[in-house]
């Protein structure tokens, strides 16, 4: 819990939601105690403080019954012997996180904490006024405080003189503010003006420090004086490090030694003369800077040192280092001091005995160090310095750290450039493989001279090559990526180089197990020396993963090439994850689910890299393993164009794959190129039967729900039976869970809804049984659906909340997704359209977060979805013009992505009373939900129908249409407000004697689609 006093009185929980307090005495009793946190506060002092001299009669009472109410909103109120105690510390309380951030002189951020006045909201009890005023003066010196350590603000200043016009320190500070831009004459009169007031108030003359500010600016001394700059000069503009600049700041306020580490190119040393020019030191011009880069001995470390101060000797070369050291700490003992060491890396021991020796010598000396290792020295706060933030799927992408320093350089060297649909995803591209390294975009952008934006992406995987056209005065091992990389292995000892060039194999990193396994035994501290160099990165949520930057991995698989290795440590790589996913797959559709896909999320580049190299190299029987391993995990998390295309590449090797994994794989192919349409019947049936024949229904878990589902799709129904049947048999319980799924679906074409529903409560019971979450929130998300259908729309809700609850859990976005859009809808439908529109902000929130576009889309639908239903036909008509239009460049299935086009057009058209265009888009879905047998769609569309044509006072057809989507769908689906309003007003339809294909040809008639 945080308490902010520095303006009205306010509560935040851990998670910063508000906590409301309460009336204003309650208020008055929390800021007291939050003025003494963690501390015992006795009940006679709050009385005294809260009642002052007229406490109520029973006073303990009263105060007893406050802290009661109190505690039942903020339970960190506690009893104690000694009184009552707000359990939060010090650091929790605004008014002492101003005072530690004031003493550590970031003034800035201890003045931003400021909201208003002090306990603004609380200032009539007793204890607030002496309290308050002491804030108010801890502000206002705060505030003098900023002023005479950075920039001299005449307009600021003068306001506040204006509000203080008998502080004397503030009149002098406006003095000379107006002396250093020339305005001597306003300066005198504002001190003439402070002796008025003073004489005529206090009747005392102004304070001697006042006037030698006065003689100051009669003298002329207080005129501008320009800054002695000694950083390097900064000739382009600094972009993309705000957040570090700050967190820098933040170190040297509370440190005296801060490294900045990461790796060759990320920017460390612009960072460190960045953040040295607005360091308090600089604006006193007692501010050094000192490249060690160039210094080869560490003997030398020293005279490069006194360089940057302009000074030399000439004492016995022997004793140089000694008597440079006492020249250095001479200059920087003069007042507080700010030293930049760049370059460290090469030097690391000298540069530590050196900055250990300094900082011991000169209390008052900060330095701020620049190496891509750790000095190792007590005191030392490490700032990691790594990429700049790269987009990962977004469509907006303007903001990332990476893009906004591609686009400055890039506009530098060709000022027509831009952010435009013909350049964004060549500038994204470019940031995610360059890992966002500054110096590596810098050098990107700088091609651009000579080069399309298009060019440069398609020359990345030569890219060592490609980035050569550095600044011709930057040093040497700057001018071109590879001198920056190679500049760092130089640095390296046998050991780390031998297993760093093995890393390369790792596209996604690795564990030590992992790695100890392919590259070298016990290989834990050459491997945690690497992370101390910043060759290799490390990852500590959950087992520590090690990985490289994607441009070190590029030159270490150079060397691994090179070292004529590459073949045996790309073996073992693939046999490792071969091995890996045979042992994790199964577990994939266990209890130990979530554990399986944690393991696939972290090694999915990997096992791909895998299955790449042996799809390359013409390894059947290893690509059909891997493929076979990963299948199942692509499925539950939605990644069906990577899996459909790894299948099509694996089965072209034909003969060479064993029948059975053939036979599966030739079914999932035929099973996912159908969605959403019809399989080929015969194929189906022949790919069916090959499953039977080679056992692959054996192998193959998932082919218990893939066949029966194949075969109902191509619309060989007593083909699908009898796969149920046999899935039904099998000893594994999840293949059984699949089998009444896919015979839920079979029961509701022949409209035995009774004995979908019991098909679909196994299956649910089966799937959480097994452990397996994305069965079990897929077939929730088909029994609220169904539940839905019978009116129970708070019912199909709750379904709708525990299947989401699943895929949050599992992480499948796809999956999330639709629960949200469901659910969503579902809201709606009830009549809740603020509950609707929270699920559809979430989701948008989510796919903002990921980046995914298909996804994306699909919330816009939902969104339009719920806007119509809420009354809004306009904004949902927008919503659908958005949604076609992001279609039409994603991977979306054209056919379901015409088809939802439609049926919210015609929705609209309805609403909006366009009777003609809503009957058009409803013939579009008609059309293709009737040819691929999609019962539930159609009749959802045939009942869209009939409102169209009770709309056009056509009420014997729309009556005879309720009928007919009754018939094919078994029920009406009352869930929808809209069609419960047509059967309460034009009565419960009649039954209708025909049969279902009979029914389906009529509702094709009536909506003019022709045969």
């Amino acid at each position: 819990m945080r308490v902010a006093l520095l303006g009205p009185t306010r509560v935040e929980a851990d998670d910063g939601t508000p906590v409301d307090i309460g009336g204003a005495r309650l208020r008055m009793l929390l800021a007291r105690l939050a003025l003494d946190p963690g501390r015992p506060v006795p009940a006679t002092t709050l009385i005294d403080d809260l009642w002052g001299d007229q406490p109520p009669a029973d006073a303990q009472n009263a105060l007893q019954s406050l802290v009661s109410r109190l505690r039942k909103v903020c339970p960190a109120v506690a009893l104690e012997p000694g009184g009552y105690r707000l359990e939060i510390a010090a650091d929790d309380v605004d008014v002492f996180r101003f005072e530690r951030l004031r003493a550590a002189g970031l003034l800035d951020d201890a003045l931003g904490l400021w909201r208003g006045d002090a306990l603004a909201d609380v200032r009539d009890a007793p204890f607030a006024l002496v309290a308050a005023a002491r804030l108010d003066e801890a502000r206002l010196s705060a505030e003098e405080d900023r002023f005479a350590d950075g920039d001299l603000d005449v307009a600021e200043l003068t306001a506040m003189h204006e509000r203080h016009p008998l502080r004397e320190r503030l009149a002098g500070l406006l003095m000379r503010a107006l002396c250093a831009r020339g305005r001597q004459s306003e300066a005198l009169h504002v001190y003439a003006e402070v002796r008025r007031v003073l004489a005529e108030e206090l009747g005392v003359d102004p304070s001697q420090e006042l006037r030698d500010v006065q003689l100051a600016a009669l003298r002329g001394e207080l005129g501008p004086r320009a800054v002695v700059d000694r950083l390097p000069v900064r000739l382009t503009s600094f972009v993309g490090r705000e957040d570090a600049l700050a967190r820098v700041a933040e170190l040297l306020g509370g440190s005296r030694l801060v490294t900045l580490v990461g790796p060759g190119g990320a920017g460390k040393t612009r960072l460190a003369t960045e953040s040295a020019a607005r360091h308090p030191a600089h604006a006193k011009g007692r501010v050094w800077f000192a490249p060690l880069a160039g210094v080869r001995a560490a003997e030398d470390l020293t005279v490069a040192v006194l360089g940057a101060f302009e000074l030399s000797f000439a004492a016995d070369p022997m004793r140089r280092s000694a008597d440079g050291m006492s020249r250095i700490v001479e200059v920087l003992a003069a007042g507080e001091s700010l030293l930049v060491l760049d370059n460290c890396e090469h030097l690391v021991d000298a540069a530590a005995e050196f900055t250990t020796t300094l900082l011991r010598r000169v209390p008052n000396v900060r330095v701020l160090a620049t190496s891509r290792e750790p000095l190792a020295i007590d005191g030392e706060s490490l700032c990691p310095v790594g990429p700049l933030a790269v987009p990962n799927g977004q469509t907006d992408v303007a903001g990332f750290g990476a893009v906004r320093l591609f686009l400055d350089r890039a506009t530098a060297v060709r000022p027509g450039f831009r952010l435009d649909e013909s350049t964004a995803d060549d500038v994204k591209q470019i940031c995610r493989r360059l890992d966002g390294m500054p110096l590596a975009l810098e050098l990107a952008a700088a091609r651009l001279r000579s080069m399309t934006v298009r060019q440069i992406t398609q020359r990345l995987d030569d890219r060592f090559r490609l980035l050569t056209s550095g600044s011709r005065t930057a040093l040497p091992r700057q001018r071109t990526l590879r001198a920056v990389v190679e500049w760092s292995w130089d640095l390296l000892t046998d050991p780390e180089r031998e297993l760093a060039r093995r890393l390369a194999v790792f596209p996604a990193g690795a564990d030590l197990a992992a790695i100890e396994e392919m590259c070298l035994p016990d290989a834990f501290y050459v491997l945690t020396s690497l992370v101390e160099k910043s060759i290799v990165d490390v990852s500590e949520h959950g087992e520590p993963r090690y990985r490289m930057l994607e441009t070190i991995r590029v030159y270490a698989a150079e060397q691994l090439a090179s070292s004529g290795e590459s073949r045996e440590i790309t073996a073992r790589f693939r046999r490792y994850y071969r091995e890996l996913t045979d042992r994790w797959e199964p577990l994939t559709r266990t209890a130990r689910q979530i554990e399986a896909i944690n393991v696939y999320e972290a090694e999915h580049d990997n096992v791909v890299a895998a299955l790449r190299g042996a799809i390359d190299d013409g390894d059947a029987e290893l690509a059909a393993g891997l493929l076979g391993g990963m299948f199942w995990y692509w499925l539950v998390k939605g990644d069906s164009n990577r899996a459909s295309a790894s299948i099509r590449e694996v089965l072209a090797f034909g003969d060479r794959l064993p029948a059975d994994i053939s036979a599966a794989f030739g079914a999932l192919r035929l099973m996912m190129d159908a969605v959403p349409g019809t399989p080929p019947k015969d194929e189906a049936a022949a790919a069916i039967e090959d499953c039977v024949r080679t056992g692959a229904i054996t192998s193959f878990p998932a082919l218990g729900m893939v066949l029966p589902m194949l075969a109902f799709l191509s619309q060989h129904k007593e083909l699908a039976y009898r796969e149920v049947r046999r899935a039904a048999k099998s000893p594994d319980a999840w293949t059984r869970a699949g089998a009444d799924w896919a015979l839920s679906f079979i029961l509701n074409e022949d409209s035995d809804l009774d004995g979908a529903e019991q098909a679909r409560d196994r299956a649910y019971e089966g799937f959480a049984a097994a452990g397996d979450r994305w069965g079990s929130a897929m077939t929730l998300g088909m029994k609220a659906r169904s539940v839905s259908e019978t009116g129970d729309n708070r019912a199909a809700i709750a379904l709708y909340e525990q299947g989401l609850a699943l895929a949050l859990e599992l992480g499948s976005q796809d999956d999330l997704i639709q629960h949200q859009w469901r659910l969503a809808v579902e809201h709606a439908r009830l009549g809740d359209h603020a509950a609707a529109a929270r699920v559809v902000d979430e989701a948008e929130r989510f796919v903002r977060e990921i980046g995914n576009d298909e996804l994306a889309a699909m919330v816009l639908y939902a969104k339009a979805e719920v806007r119509l239903s809420s009354g809004a036909p306009a904004d949902a008509h927008e919503l659908s013009v958005r949604f076609k239009q992001a279609a039409s460049t994603l991977s979306l299935p054209s056919e379901f992505a015409a088809e939802w086009a439609a049926t919210l057009d015609a929705r609209i058209a309805l609403a909006e009373g366009r009777y003609t265009d809503a009957e058009e888009a409803v013939a579009v879905v008609i059309t293709t939900t009737s040819a691929r047998g999609d019962i539930p769609d159609l009749a959802a569309t045939t009942e869209l129908l009939a409102q169209i044509r009770h709309a056009q006072q056509e009420n014997d057809v729309a009556a005879r249409l309720l009928a007919l989507a009754r018939l094919v769908r078994g029920r009406l689906d009352l869930g929808d407000p809209a069609v419960r309003q047509l059967v309460a007003e034009l009565g419960d339809p009649k039954p209708v004697d025909l049969a279902k294909k009979q029914a389906v040809e009529e509702i094709r008639r009536v909506a003019g689609v022709e045969d």
